[in-house]
């Protein structure tokens, strides 16, 4: 059976709402959450960006048996691995068993912003891997030290660890980090692009039976059209190809990209309206694929009225 779950979307809420919809998400039947931990919106039109690790806190307090995945966060360059082995360690404190941290290689969008060169895909793969054992390390708890590559520990002993260790899954649009994810993860991420061809490889380079989680972009209205033109206004992104969504630095950059894209181009992946048929043949394509946690992220503001239609019309097709 698949799990279906919500994405909390730091980029389009903030963090009070982002909490109330947790709580909500939890309430209307959703196996899991998944939140984007980002310093920047991708565009000004999206116009938060709260700080995911506080909102997390907030999460872990309203709901009881609600699953948060971090997705993702980038533990490489604007935060060191060994701050976020302590605030997962803390948040997995706080929601025992119910806490996954993934992590990801980052955009320039938000690693940028203190000055640091933002290096080509192969090196920010080696970051990430060493990065994770960075945090490996320290959750070994005792006093630690760490010289590697990119990251230097020295005396640093997280004290506040929790009794279970929370599972680390590593993100990837490509075969290269899909290979980090077999090799170092404890599961597998895809932000929705490139999910069959980085699954294969997962799959193929040893991730075995290890969870996958793929997310996938809606946007319920009350017609096909007001669908369409809110997914083009609040997430023009989704017509993005290639690498353009991890090297533009910027929110005004991405904005003048969407000038070159258009509602329909959006919609070519994102199902629009109130037609239950094609979010089904979206999660069902999903499954299909290998995938058995598929993220949904309901684009806009109508998240409340969006819960209801998963719960009345969605979530009881894959509970059959």
């Amino acid at each position: 059976m698949v799990g279906i779950g919500y994405k909390l979307a730091s980029e389009e809420h903030g963090p009070l709402d982002l909490v109330c919809n947790a709580r909500q998400a939890e309430d209307a039947g959703f196996a899991f959450a998944m939140i984007s931990d980002h310093y920047h919106p991708w565009t000004a039109q999206q116009g938060e960006s709260p700080f995911a690790w506080g909102v997390i806190g907030g999460v872990s307090q309203v709901t009881a048996d609600l699953r948060l995945v971090t997705g993702v966060t980038c533990p490489t360059i604007r935060i060191h691995p060994g701050i976020i082995a302590q605030a997962a360690a803390t948040a997995a404190v706080m929601m025992p068993g119910r806490f996954i941290l993934g992590l990801g290689s980052g955009e320039n969008l938000n690693e940028h912003i203190f000055g640091d060169r933002w290096p080509p895909a192969p090196i920010r793969i080696e970051m990430l891997e060493e990065a994770v054992e960075v945090i490996r390390t320290l959750w070994k708890g005792g006093m630690q030290d760490y010289y590697g590559s990119f990251y230097t520990l020295e005396n640093a002993q997280v004290f506040s660890l929790p009794e279970k260790l929370p599972p680390i899954y590593i993100a990837s649009e490509g075969p290269i980090s899909a290979s980090l994810a077999a090799r170092a993860g404890d599961g597998f991420i895809n932000p929705g692009t490139n999910a069959e061809e980085s699954l294969v490889v997962f799959r193929n380079s040893g991730g075995g039976n290890k969870p996958a989680y793929v997310e996938i972009s809606v946007c319920w209205a009350e017609s096909e059209e007001e669908g369409q033109m809110t997914a083009y206004e609040q997430w023009p992104i989704a017509a993005n190809k290639g690498e353009l969504n991890r090297l533009l630095p910027t929110p005004a950059h991405y904005e003048q990209l969407a000038e070159m894209a258009t509602p329909e181009d959006v919609a070519e992946s994102v199902p629009c309206g109130p037609d239950p048929e094609p979010y089904i043949r979206k999660i069902e394509e999903s499954v299909r694929m290998g995938f058995d946690h598929v993220c949904i992220h309901q684009i806009g503001h109508q998240q409340q009225e969006f819960m209801e239609f998963a719960t009345t019309r969605i979530l009881p097709h894959f509970q059959e």
